[in-house]
């Protein structure tokens, strides 16, 4: 068996045109205010990402970048201002911050409507309690993967490998949601392998390379490797896709897999966080 690639960069692209041609249908174009503290290389990078597809899809930059030895207070009044302002539909502050910064007191400033990185305290309380509010990027595009692979996640058994509040919490809350059985895996999870072979759906977020080999992988299963990893032979993932390609189904490969969803889901999030705006101020 050769597991079949589940494309990233083709789901995504659809992502994208879909929000592109929504944003067009609006009478004013959502603004997407992304915040960055220093000069981080590889922050830069992504945020320059970001701003790119945002404009590419209609959307207005309203960037903010804030020097490395900005203070608490000031920071955090850029962000207040970003939340009072109406013309920034969506805010998201890149992290890592500066080790200065009290990165989780920062973020819960922004308000749950402009969340579009869904990880404020209050977008994960309405997640957990199964709320309609803006879902995290990156477990928002793995679901959004399983879906165009026709997976079929009612009464699937799910195991989520990872349990950080970026990627597996939120995770395991989306796939109940979907009426999954769900299993989440961590450091001290004993048998690990035993337990990722009941697996109809493995998702692997360890941030661990190679973690997760043949040995771990039920015959079928679908397997999405949210890692990736700068090693001495190119980039990896938390799975080992050369040997879990020969028992898995299908297969998210690294790079091309889940990356390219999350800044998809992120312009998806920004559009949702625009029409309830407009729904509520139309109400």
């Amino acid at each position: 068996m050769t597991a079949t690639p589940i494309d990233g960069r083709a789901v995504a692209a659809q992502v994208r045109a879909r929000v592109a041609r929504a944003v067009a249908a609006l009478p004013v174009p959502p603004g997407l205010a992304t915040v960055l503290v220093g000069d981080d290389p590889a922050s830069a990078i992504y945020v320059r990402n970001k701003r790119r597809q945002c404009v590419e899809v209609g959307m207005r930059d309203l960037h903010r970048h804030l020097p490395g030895d900005v203070t608490q207070a000031g920071a955090a009044a850029v962000l207040d201002e970003l939340a009072a302002d109406p013309a920034v539909t969506g805010i998201l502050l890149q992290l890592p911050l500066p080790p200065h910064l009290d990165a989780a007191a920062l973020v819960d400033r922004i308000p749950p409507a402009k969340d579009v990185d869904g990880l404020t305290e209050g977008s994960a309380g309405r997640l957990a309690l199964g709320r309609p509010g803006l879902r995290p990027c990156t477990p928002a595009g793995v679901l959004a993967l399983l879906d165009e692979t026709g997976v079929d996640l009612a009464g699937a058994h799910a195991v989520v490998v990872g349990r950080s509040d970026l990627v597996g919490k939120p995770m395991a809350q989306l796939l109940l949601q979907r009426h999954a059985t769900v299993t989440v895996c961590h450091s001290r999870t004993k048998e690990l392998a035993a337990t990722c072979r009941l697996a109809d759906v493995l998702v692997v977020a360890a941030g661990v390379p190679r973690l997760i080999g043949a040995d771990a992988v039920r015959p079928g299963a679908t397997v999405v490797d949210v890692g990736i990893h700068r090693t001495a032979d190119g980039l990896c993932g938390d799975v080992d896709a050369a040997a879990v390609s020969e028992v898995a189904g299908a297969l998210t490969p690294v790079p091309g897999g889940v990356g390219p969803m999350t800044i998809a889901m992120l312009l998806h999030n920004t559009l949702e966080a625009a029409t309830t705006a407009g729904a509520t101020h139309a109400a």
